[in-house]
């Protein structure tokens, strides 16, 4: 009985060592951020706002006169190409691109992230014979690139001091 409970003991303590925890945001140095320069409505902004209200330290603001840093959106886009073609011109494959160009500064203006541009690919391959599938694998596509830029820029943020 004293060998199982030893076991038992053993077993339950290499598995609480194990460094196991679920993915968090990261913990950001500021307490508030206004996000400017997005578009209206901006996907990309809205995953943002999102993560950044999801740091148990740090709020996003609508007002300069809260904030203790601005998030400006410099460029966001959305971009797609013709990469392959056959010899009738018929589309064979895509690529997908987005992009962020961004900064971070006080509200006294000094500046904590420099202009900055974050750009992802991705290829894909395309059939007119299944356009709407297509369709919507690029929205799947651009949603994802979505999500790593937000990581992206999350990951940026919270290396950021402020004094």
């Amino acid at each position: 009985m004293l060998h199982r409970r030893l076991l038992l003991a053993a077993a339950a303590a290499a598995l609480a060592g194990c460094g196991f925890e679920l993915k968090r945001a990261p913990e950001l140095r500021f307490n508030t951020v206004q996000l400017t320069g997005f578009r209206p409505r901006s996907a990309l902004a809205e995953e943002l706002r999102v993560n950044i209200n999801a740091s148990k330290s740090t709020q996003v603001v609508d007002s300069v006169s809260q904030a203790q840093v601005i998030f400006e959106a410099i460029n966001e886009a959305r971009e797609k190409g013709v990469v392959a073609s056959t010899a009738a011109g018929q589309v064979r494959e895509m690529q997908l691109r987005t992009r962020l160009s961004f900064r971070l500064r006080t509200v006294a203006g000094k500046e904590l992230i420099p202009a900055t541009e974050i750009v992802l690919n991705r290829d894909m391959s395309y059939s007119e014979s299944a356009a709407l599938a297509k369709e919507h694998e690029e929205q799947l596509l651009y949603r994802a690139m979505q999500s790593d830029i937000v990581g992206q820029v999350m990951r940026r943020l919270a290396s950021v001091q402020v004094l």
